[in-house]
């Protein structure tokens, strides 16, 4: 049960438990940074014009970055 709740799912991924808690951090904060972003966009339009859509475009290319370009499987699943 520790195995299929903590390691299943980073191993279907190439990735350590470790490495994929960095990983998944990494797209949260992310996410919340731009959602922050957005809301202040939605307040006073002048600010972060671009920011929402430039982070979901970023998010997205690591998403479905190049298996061959760095050895990681395309339909990557956080």
């Amino acid at each position: 049960m520790i195995r299929r709740i903590f390691l299943d799912h980073p191993a279907s991924v190439d990735e350590t438990y470790r490495e994929h808690m960095r990983v998944a951090a990494g797209f949260g904060t992310a996410m919340l940074l731009g959602a922050i972003a957005c809301f202040t966009h939605a307040l006073v339009p002048a600010l972060f014009k671009r920011t929402g859509s430039t982070t979901v475009k970023r998010l997205h290319a690591k998403l479905t970055r190049d298996p061959q370009r760095d050895g990681k499987r395309p339909d990557y699943e956080i």
